[in-house]
């Protein structure tokens, strides 16, 4: 079985910084991490791999210090990994980004089960899988908790919602976007680490996937950051301070008045 896994480079949350001009999220000299809903996608096609063979590659598109998060990645037991890499990349939102994806899957000849965090702690929008799913023409499920195989190529999966889950089956090839409730990640080995130094992380552009500078990146984004800025005070505060039964009694006095207004 053929299994890949979507992996994004982030900036450490206490460390993000903005471009004041493109608005865009700046990644140079800033302290990354692997995006932590991508772990346990990696940790659940490792286990896939466990139970019914096969390998798992790891996918990231970035910039080139994104190769750090494929080394991490293998030093969690991934066998191979490529980064997808070029100036043509920049700035690229949800479409672009799944887009670009899909052309490396295909490159890969396509896989049996791809793996995604269920979103990004920089972005937060939960796009790049569905729409990588449906660049693919494969069907997607989101927000898994559970995997189990109710027989070869065929798939059952616990769906998280709000009060509780919902059970659906999908056929492979098939798309899965993961929460931390699926499973615990592994740490790494020492004998991936030393494996992991070592290996080749092949580095694919906009030419190596065939695609068009107008189709990628900027250029092939259909949405833009236009304004990134604080939401507006939401009206004027008062702090209380004393011992709690005074504050009890206090607020209590500021609900009352607050109603009659």
């Amino acid at each position: 079985m053929k299994i890949v896994v979507c992996l994004k480079q982030v900036p450490e949350s206490q460390n993000v910084r903005l471009d004041p001009v493109t608005h865009n999220l700046q990644r140079e000299g800033v302290q990354s991490i692997i995006n932590p809903f991508d772990l346990y996608a990696l940790e659940e096609g490792l286990r896939v791999r466990e139970k019914q063979g096969g390998e798992v590659i790891v996918l990231s598109m970035g910039p080139p210090q994104a190769e750090q998060a494929l080394r991490e990645a293998l030093t969690y037991g991934a066998d191979r990994a490529f980064l997808l890499s070029d100036r043509a990349f920049a700035g690229a939102d949800t479409w672009a980004t799944a887009f670009t994806l899909a052309a490396a899957v295909r490159r890969l000849e396509g896989a049996d089960l791809i793996f995604c965090g269920k979103q990004a702690i920089d972005g937060d929008t939960a796009q790049v899988g569905p729409e990588l799913a449906a660049f693919l023409d494969i069907p997607h499920v989101a927000w898994a908790r559970k995997l189990t195989f109710v027989s070869p190529g065929r798939l059952q999966v616990e769906r998280l919602l709000d009060h509780g889950y919902d059970l659906v089956e999908v056929q492979l090839p098939a798309l899965i976007t993961v929460v931390k409730e699926i499973n615990t990640p592994r740490l790494p080995s020492f004998k991936a680490k030393l494996r992991a130094k070592s290996a080749a992380i092949p580095v694919w552009t906009a030419a190596d996937l065939e695609l068009a500078t107008e189709q990628v990146g900027f250029q092939g984004s259909y949405t833009r950051v236009v304004r990134v800025f604080p939401p507006p005070p939401r009206g004027s505060r008062e702090l209380l301070e004393g011992p709690p039964a005074d504050l009890a009694a206090a607020l209590w006095n500021r609900l009352q008045q607050w109603r009659g207004q």
